[in-house]
């Protein structure tokens, strides 16, 4: 994509990210994890009878000033697909090495062992610590200790 424009005036840009939306198969499965394994709240829940959707909203805090996750269920559907573009979530935790070890005993999937990404270095030399879960629907979550 080719801008051929540039805006001088950011005045019509966005100015913050909502939500991510993840389409889940089992409901109250999914908001059980996001509670009891990452510790958000519920915000809000929306039933839609004539779309046959429910949409729940949980997060760290209030959706007026922090991003949020939209948990999609269609009543209909029982099966979904990733897309190989999907990436994952990133989480900010204050141990990723203690968090990694709590998700782990409670039964949550991890797919990478907390540690250094030894790719990724940045200009200070500072190595990112970092550790992959995953939610009841199969999305990636990458916990990332947060810098002191």
């Amino acid at each position: 994509m080719t801008i051929k424009h540039k805006t001088k005036t950011r005045s019509n840009f966005p100015t913050r990210i909502l939500y991510t939306m993840f389409r889940v198969a089992n409901l109250e499965n999914s908001v059980a994890f996001y509670q009891e394994a990452l510790g958000m709240t519920e915000l809000r829940r929306e039933n839609f009878t004539e779309g046959r959707f429910t949409l729940v909203f949980m997060g760290y805090g209030e959706e007026a000033s922090e991003a949020v996750i939209e948990l999609t269920y269609n009543w209909d559907k029982e099966h979904y697909q990733h897309g190989t573009r999907y990436g994952h979530v990133a989480l900010e935790v204050k141990d990723v090495y203690a968090t990694s070890q709590q998700l782990k005993a409670a039964g949550v999937t991890v797919l990478r062992d907390p540690g250094p990404m030894s790719y990724a270095v940045d200009e200070t030399g500072h190595k990112e610590i970092i550790a992959f879960i995953e939610d009841p629907d199969g999305y990636k979550i990458e916990l990332i200790q947060a810098s002191v």
